[in-house]
């Protein structure tokens, strides 16, 4: 039986799901790599197809109607089985060569996969890798659903419906504009100064939020958001602009650390240390370019 007219567009419908995932168009849009106002277009141009308001905009920020809740769940099904369609045709285009599908999140997608898959690539220039980003809560469902042979995440705690493994340690740092009067040389900083101060901050379900909140959770405390952002070059340019500090990778800001664009900032009595996990499904056995991957790994890093 033929599809009845109209047929939504299956991006605007996986957009929808980022906006409720994330609670705001900016930050759908930020995760599908488009502007906001090119997300609003196609939420808008959705709800014209299925003549039906999804979004509630008279707030001032965009919320899902009863209706875009109810469409979010219908779809659910659609687009994992489109993300199956679309991997499979994918694996039908590089029938024959060796093919490695990576998830990771932001940070270690940014300053640490491309030193490992180049260590890789020199021992196998065959290999063709396809690399998924998203926040740690992401890759994780990419990984459940099948979407990825291997993922890498950050944060304090494994996700226990996969096997991981530690393979790298990584300390957040609290990073301020030169201007800011925590710049100050050989000022420290306690935990209740960070929970009492609003602050530039990653996303609920990326590692990094989750190393954040369950530090402050343990001084009884919590985050103060000044700005939230799921980008981490968003978060620099934010704080490097004034706009408060900001909580990031030490990875992530060594660069304009060195170069004097922002200033980390001890925080006396709050460890803010996590581990980079490499996740993968309990039920199917790692391919061999992912084992590959992780011995090269294991010889390049010393877990912590």
């Amino acid at each position: 039986m033929p599809l009845p007219e109209p047929v939504p567009d299956i991006r605007s419908l996986d957009l929808l799901r980022s906006v409720a995932e994330l609670g705001s168009i900016r930050q759908a849009a930020m995760r599908h790599g488009i502007s906001q106002p090119a997300a609003s277009v196609r939420l808008r141009a959705l709800e014209g197809t299925l003549n039906v308001e999804l979004l509630d905009r008279s707030r001032g920020r965009a919320q899902l109607t009863s209706a875009g809740v109810a469409v979010v769940q219908w779809a659910g099904n659609v687009l994992e089985q489109m993300r199956e369609l679309v991997l499979a045709t994918q694996a039908l285009e590089v029938a024959g060569q060796t093919h490695l599908r990576i998830a990771a999140s932001l940070t270690v997608a940014e300053y640490l996969v491309p030193g490992w898959l180049s260590h890789l690539r020199a021992s196998d220039p065959e290999l063709i890798v396809s690399l998924e980003m998203g926040n740690s809560h992401h890759v994780v469902q990419v990984i459940e659903g099948g979407g990825a042979d291997l993922g890498f995440v950050e944060g304090v705690h494994a996700p226990r419906a996969l096997t991981s493994r530690v393979v790298q340690s990584d300390d957040l740092v609290v990073v301020v504009a030169p201007s800011h009067p925590w710049a100050r040389r050989r000022l420290t900083v306690a935990a209740g100064d960070l929970a009492a101060t609003p602050l530039v901050v990653r996303e609920p379900g990326s590692g990094t939020r989750e190393v954040l909140d369950d530090a402050l959770a343990a001084h009884g405390l919590s985050v103060n958001v000044q700005v939230e952002l799921a980008s981490t070059t968003a978060i620099k340019s934010a704080v490097a602009s004034g706009a408060g500090p900001g909580i990031l990778s030490k990875l992530a800001v060594e660069s304009e650390v060195r170069e004097g664009r922002l200033v980390a900032v001890q925080v006396v009595d709050l460890p803010l240390e996590r581990r980079v996990r490499a996740v993968w499904s309990k039920s199917v056995a790692l391919s061999a370019s992912a084992r590959r991957l992780m011995r090269q790994i294991n010889a390049s890093s010393v877990p912590g």
